[in-house]
């Protein structure tokens, strides 16, 4: 949850650029972190159910038109956080990665996982996803990814 990786960072004192002391910076991450919850993380989310568990679970796939009703949903929320969030930077709150990023970044990676490429056509999304990806490091990244990455494969 939010409330554990901000209690995590103050109490360990991890690196600033995680959880920034700058008033700017840190409420550009929380600004995100509170957004995220209903529009990243809920049309991601829904994605991934829609095309991954529900069909898991009832052994019927999602009709087509419902499908693109969801991802019309994610596209304007990535649209919207490449707009609002993103805009001109190498990271949300900045020049350098932040926990709102590793937040999105972990979000964005179900759609993925269910065979939705968002990267895909999007490339400012696309550099971002990369740039995110050498900061934490692409093996952890991998790692960390391995099981949404082959929920496709159930």
């Amino acid at each position: 949850s939010i409330a554990i990786l901000l209690y995590l960072a103050r109490k360990f004192k991890t690196p600033d650029h995680w959880y920034p002391s700058d008033l700017q910076k840190r409420a550009r991450v929380d600004e995100y972190l509170s957004w995220q919850h209903v529009n990243i993380r809920g049309k991601g989310s829904k994605l991934f159910l829609t095309k991954v568990l529900v069909p898991l679970l009832t052994g019927q796939p999602l009709p087509p038109e419902k499908l693109e009703g969801v991802i019309e949903e994610l596209n304007i929320v990535l649209t919207q956080f490449e707009e609002k969030f993103l805009q001109d930077k190498p990271f949300i709150a900045g020049s350098e990665i932040s926990l709102a990023d590793i937040v999105a970044l972990v979000e964005l990676m179900q759609p993925v996982g269910a065979g939705y490429d968002l990267f895909e056509e999007r490339p400012k999304l696309a550099e971002w996803r990369r740039r995110v990806e050498e900061a934490v490091g692409k093996q952890l990244f991998q790692e960390a990814h391995e099981g949404i990455l082959n929920a496709k494969n159930f």
